[in-house]
């Protein structure tokens, strides 16, 4: 079976609205995590949060839309998307080709109009058919195969923060057996007072920012965003550029605790063993770990003790999230692209906030831009029932 490459990326987040605007951003240890400016909720100024400083109707205008019905979730979805095709020079034909499939994946997609909705099942709004028919998790997958008119395997997953992860392994599998030439993977959720509720009830939405490892974490901060990667064979992409070489990727389910995970981390330390037994590597061969790392108590111990059973020597690690906050399903896919951005840039860029370390564990995550050369980067993703995933990209 031949490798499976990344020959296209797009993201969207807090710190950019592109690739090289995330580059930048990296290298400048920026944080995109702030009050919030454009959706009204009493924790506007409570918490912090990875909001794209854009508001909705801005995103109509850049992305030149003014049909009803479509969301904050498909516009972050959309221009993602575009960004990943132009990089991999996808004709139209190819993108709606039935060997092309499009693998995406949300936790929120059209909650974002959770309010619109009961105001239209109350009979308060004039709008009963956009916030209805755009409601549903799968209307971002639905809104880019008909704006693309996809006609291969159009696939929408949900399984939580690990929801993209999961979309980019089911697209290389599509892909080794030869269900799909390939693949269009990623994942994008946007910021709504249905998940921001939802999350404060779990008392685990952060009062400040975040502080992933640290002794006195406190909570996450939830973010937004889009990334969509286009996967192929290596021997159909000769002639493209090549980000990287998805080599391994792991999925496990240690069915623990609908929000937590087991103490010992069975679930994360079984999906870190199976990508790499997939990428044929050595734990030692990792260059460094971006973590799911969200900053909550459960989540960094537990993330903790299960990379000290994988690793010997625990790599050098890092947090994305204290930059662009928790993005639910579009977390590994765009964590994916942050990774790979360092991967090829020989560079691990510091997680924020960090003071002491977990004691059980005594973990810590890098602090400071770091020059070195990477081969190999893995990525974690841990969603809500244990489910847990991995992957693993490596150079060319």
């Amino acid at each position: 079976m031949s490798r499976i490459v990344i020959t296209g990326m797009g993201v969207i987040n807090a710190i950019g609205n592109s690739v090289d605007q995330n580059q930048e951003a990296l290298r400048n240890i920026t944080c995109g995590l702030s009050t919030l400016d454009f959706l009204e909720t009493k924790f506007a100024t409570l918490s912090r949060f990875g909001e794209i400083k854009f508001s909705t109707t801005e995103l109509k205008e850049k992305l030149s839309l003014t049909e009803k019905g479509i969301t904050r979730t498909d516009l972050l979805a959309l221009h993602a998307f575009n960004e990943a095709l132009e990089n991999s020079g996808l004709t139209k034909h190819e993108i709606s080709s039935y060997e092309t499939a499009l693998i995406s994946a949300s936790t929120v997609g059209g909650m974002c109009l959770t309010d619109e909705l009961y105001l239209d099942a109350n009979n308060l709004s004039q709008i009963t058919e956009d916030s209805l028919y755009s409601y549903d998790t799968a209307s971002p997958t639905l809104f880019l195969r008909n704006s693309f008119q996809i006609k291969g395997i159009v696939n929408s997953i949900n399984t939580a923060c690990s929801s993209s992860a999961n979309a980019i392994i089911y697209g290389a599998r599509l892909i080794k057996h030869g269900f799909a030439k390939r693949a269009i993977v990623g994942g994008v959720d946007s910021l709504a007072k249905f998940t921001i509720n939802g999350f404060n009830a779990l008392g685990i939405l952060a009062p400040q920012l975040c502080r992933p490892f640290d002794k006195e974490r406190n909570g996450l901060n939830l973010g937004e965003g889009a990334a969509f990667l286009v996967l192929e064979k290596e021997e159909d992409a000769k002639h493209k550029k090549h980000f990287a070489v998805l080599s391994g990727y792991g999925n496990a389910n240690d069915a623990f605790h609908p929000s937590s995970l087991s103490e010992n981390g069975e679930g994360p330390y079984r999906a870190m063993s199976d990508a790499l037994q997939v990428a044929n590597l050595k734990s030692s061969q990792i260059s460094f770990v971006n973590t799911h790392g969200t900053g909550t108590e459960n989540n960094d111990e537990v993330e903790g003790k299960a990379m000290q059973r994988i690793f010997s020597n625990v790599p050098p690690f890092l947090s994305s999230k204290s930059k662009i906050g928790h993005t639910l399903g579009a977390a590994a896919s765009i964590e994916s692209v942050l990774s790979i951005l360092a991967l090829n840039n020989n560079e691990i860029y510091p997680s924020l906030n960090f003071n002491e370390p977990v004691e059980s564990t005594g973990l810590r995550p890098i602090a400071v831009l770091q020059k070195q050369i990477n081969e190999n980067v893995m990525t974690n993703s841990f969603g809500f029932g244990g489910n847990c995933c991995s992957l693993i990209f490596s150079k060319n």
